[in-house]
């Protein structure tokens, strides 16, 4: 029997060597240049695929087994690498567009369980309550532990007004918490905005997609009409990223032109960029510059970028942009930290793989993998006790890499220390971003103006009166 299997196995192995060479991916070519293909590895490979087709309980295709396999290679890569299969690469294709049907979750996978990264606003996941750091333990009766996050994030999507029972494992509740949901036609409007009040404007990305930079240059456009502004916050807070050009066009709205906006380092020469803030790099193709007709104020304007742990990927980059070049002051908490470039490769047979490709790095050299952007003045969030899940808590997390030289950027003190947080008596309901009642956005406002700031609301306990004696 063993014969026969590693007979097989040699036979395997010439296979999968063909295979490797059809693939059409430069990186992969470049890399069998520099190295030979591992042979007692691969052997050993085939020999598990021969065991499995001649001994295992029930019949096996030979489709599943290398598409599992094709799976568990990228998995154990980092969080971000990932195979597409021809549904999971059409809704990729989809979501940038800004419209797909589910819940409303960012999620990434953490100790076999679904981990949410951050609920979108607007959708049934935020109506809900959903947090930042839930685990998702259970998918109506099916338990999460055991599946990849592409199966995952199938079975969370759906078609609209089907309803899915999710418990989730939060931290500090001694129970599961079940939730039932109803899936939606999740319409992300990507870019909203308002004058807050009179010389004061607030113009939020909630995600970077195709349409990102045009939207946001017609609003600042309107916006500008209606009187000139003396101060401006660019809401990034619980934006997941989305498309790296998006992020150089909204931070080439603000900066001088041919200003640095980003660099990206990898292994292959298509990996190592620059990016600047010229219509050669976020056109894309695009015949018409979007952010031409921008009045000019747009680049002086006094300016404030709003983040949290929600923040990040492309909204990591205009953060640090905007830093780095001292265009804006970063206010909020520590972003998320994912300093990754994924690039998205094309199989032929409309499936395709995600592949984490490049390090990127802010216009001072800073790498901000696994740390994330610290504010310039660190704000607060109300009813945010509970920790929030970020890149460096993700199981096999890439490593920040080897820092270019770069400043260390300069954290000021808020003017009322951060209190130590009551535990609330039970978890507040989202705050509306945008509203009178986001602590962060007047506290930005009240830095425009150049008023005092506080360093965080006050707690429940802090806002109940004093009890009477009796």
């Amino acid at each position: 029997m063993k014969g026969r299997i590693k007979s097989f196995g040699l036979i395997f192995v010439g296979a999968i060597a063909g295979i490797l060479v059809s693939l059409n991916f430069q990186a992969i070519g470049q890399l069998a240049t520099r190295s030979p293909l591992p042979v007692e590895e691969l052997r050993s490979f085939t020999e598990v695929f021969g065991a499995i087709k001649q001994n295992y309980v029930e019949p096996v295709e030979d489709k599943k087994l290398i598409t599992e396999a094709i799976n568990g290679m990228l998995a154990g890569l980092d969080p971000h690498s990932a195979y597409l299969d021809a549904e999971a690469f059409k809704e990729l294709q989809v979501g940038t567009q800004g419209q797909f049907g589910g819940l409303g979750i960012e999620v990434g996978m953490e100790d076999g369980f679904v981990k949410v990264i951050s609920p979108i606003e607007d959708t049934p996941a935020y109506r809900a309550g959903i947090k930042p750091g839930d685990l998702i333990v259970k998918l109506d009766d099916e338990q999460v532990k055991g599946m990849t996050l592409n199966d995952a994030v199938k079975r969370m999507r759906g078609k609209p007004n089907t309803q899915i029972v999710l418990t989730i494992a939060r931290k500090g509740e001694p129970q599961p918490i079940i939730v039932t949901l109803t899936r939606a036609v999740i319409k992300v409007q990507s870019v909203k905005s308002k004058v807050i009040e009179p010389g004061y404007g607030w113009i939020r990305v909630s995600q970077f997609q195709e349409a990102t930079a045009d939207n946001m240059a017609r609003q600042l456009e309107t916006m500008f009409k209606q009187g000139n502004l003396k101060g401006l916050v660019l809401d990034l807070r619980n934006d997941p990223g989305g498309l790296l050009y998006g992020a150089v066009a909204i931070s080439a709205a603000f900066l001088p032109n041919k200003a640095l906006v980003v660099s990206t380092d990898g292994r292959t020469e298509d990996a190592r960029k620059k990016f600047y803030a010229t219509n050669e790099d976020y056109l894309r193709g695009a015949k018409d510059d979007m952010l031409r007709n921008l009045p000019a104020a747009v680049k002086s304007v006094p300016m404030v970028v709003l983040v949290n742990g929600g923040s990040a990927s492309a909204s990591e980059i205009v953060a640090g942009a905007l830093q780095d070049h001292k265009r804006a002051t970063v206010i909020g908490t520590q972003t998320f930290g994912k300093g990754s470039v994924q690039t998205i490769m094309p199989l032929g047979n409309n499936t395709a793989i995600k592949l984490t490709t490049a390090r990127y790095y802010t216009p001072s050299g800073r790498s901000i993998q696994a740390k994330g952007i610290t504010p310039d003045l660190i704000i607060e969030e109300p009813g945010t006790a509970q920790a929030r899940v970020r890149e460096a808590d993700l199981q096999r997390h890439l490593n920040n890499g080897e820092e270019k030289t770069a400043k260390p950027a300069t954290v000021k003190p808020a003017a009322t220390p951060p209190a130590a947080p009551a535990t609330p008596a039970e978890p507040p309901k989202p705050i509306e971003l945008g509203s009178k009642d986001d602590f962060q956005l007047v506290q930005a406002i009240a830095f425009l103006k150049g008023e005092p700031v506080k360093g965080q609301a006050p707690s429940i306990a802090q806002t109940k009166p004093a009890a009477k004696p009796n």
